[in-house]
């Protein structure tokens, strides 16, 4: 007989994936979508970037939200914003694109506090950081599954189809969690008061002056940026750089997104382990750094086991550091402000992602080499390092 709380665990997981795997659907056949409007490049960083703006900000409303219909029903409404929203994606109307984008960011904002609210209930201290990895396993594992689906169903197809299909799943999915509303939600309290703009705001008021939660805004806010540059633009960098085929570039895509898979589940053991979260993020600081300096190296001669490695290894690095990190931020601000506390952190974590690909666009037209511009994101990487590793020396 499967436990609650596992199968909480199980649940919670599978709306990551649905959620994640509709935000990046589109990304998976970039190439396609570019060529069908005449887009330009940049095009994807500033639909990632109109998500993830969407997200941010009802990232922090979801605190309220969570609070008045519980983390169940919170997270059903969102994913019906995304399915709204990836519908509108599939029209040729720009208008109705980006509608269906500020949908879709909408929607995956209140995922994860919704979800740390459920499992910071149900999990035991010691076992934070693998708990909430696994969780968080469902991005990657949704990147993947849009990188697996998604380019096969287009190419048996059409783009449309594959949307429609991915739409059935996540309808599928918000159904099967009403099994553990009643449970999961009764807490809730439905006449607690809509937000002020005092109140929307007190999540990142609240991280922002914490000593330590305020150091770790700014590591995501870096993390992300690597981590959405690599699920946005690998596509591209392998079908138009490399010169791989849709279907060879959706399959590297996913090889990067089980390394992240993988990834996550042995750094949250590293740190339960060692009772050193600190030391695991400094350590994925640094090789991310190295793993963005090793884009570099593939040209269209580089053998696929070569590119294929450099893939997983950026993988187990980009897409990995989210389970150590937010189990972090539920262990500093303990049970009751757990919700709060990974509401104000996510809302760094999405303008990370909301100003990153932009700029990375515009990098990628100026200077026509996605690998370069992967490179330069081993900067920032490094001042990162920096920080964690003087936080790491500072006496508790």
């Amino acid at each position: 007989m499967i436990s609650r709380s596992n199968y909480s665990l199980a649940l919670t997981l599978l709306i990551q994936m649905a959620s994640a795997a509709m935000v990046l659907a589109p990304t998976a056949i970039a190439p396609v979508l570019l060529l069908q409007h005449q887009w330009q490049s940049n095009v994807i960083g500033l639909y990632i970037s109109i998500v993830y703006f969407s997200a941010a900000t009802s990232g922090v409303f979801a605190t309220t939200m969570i609070q008045k219909l519980g983390p169940i029903r919170t997270s059903q409404i969102a994913l019906l914003f995304s399915c709204a929203g990836l519908f509108l994606i599939l029209n040729d109307f720009l208008l109705l694109n980006i509608l269906g984008s500020i949908l879709l960011g909408i929607g995956y904002g209140p995922i994860t506090p919704a979800s740390s609210d459920i499992l910071v209930r149900t999990t035991p201290q010691n076992r934070f950081s693998l708990i909430f990895s696994i969780k968080q396993t469902g991005v990657p594992l949704g990147g993947a599954l849009a990188g697996l689906l998604i380019p096969n169903l287009t190419h048996y197809k059409d783009a449309d189809f594959a949307m429609l299909v991915l739409l059935l799943i996540t309808l599928t999915i918000a159904w099967l969690a009403q099994s553990l509303r009643h449970e999961l939600d009764e807490n809730r309290s439905p006449h607690a008061p809509w937000p002020t703009v005092y109140r929307f705001f007190s999540p990142i008021r609240f991280v922002l002056s914490h000593p330590i939660l305020s150091i770790l805004c700014l590591c995501s806010f870096v993390f992300s940026i690597v981590q959405i540059c690599l699920s946005s633009y690998l596509v591209t960098y392998l079908n138009v750089s490399l010169k791989w085929s849709l279907i060879a570039a959706g399959v590297g895509f996913s090889f990067a997104q089980f390394s992240g898979v993988a990834g996550r589940i042995a750094w949250s053991i590293v740190a339960d382990k060692t009772g050193k979260p600190i030391q695991a993020l400094l350590a994925l600081a640094t090789l991310m750094g190295v793993s963005c300096l090793s884009m570099l190296y593939p040209e269209v001669s580089t053998p696929e086991w070569v590119v294929y490695a450099i893939i997983c290894i950026f993988g187990a690095t980009a897409i990995s550091w989210n389970g150590v990190y937010l189990a972090y931020v539920a262990q500093i601000a303990k049970t009751e402000n757990a919700a709060q506390a990974t509401a104000g952190c996510l809302f760094f974590t999405f303008i990370g992602v909301v100003v990153g690909p932009p700029i990375f666009g515009y990098m990628v037209i100026m200077t026509n080499n996605i690998g370069l511009c992967f490179s330069f994101l081993c900067l920032p990487l490094l001042f990162i390092a920096l920080v964690l590793k003087k936080l790491n020396q500072t006496p508790a």
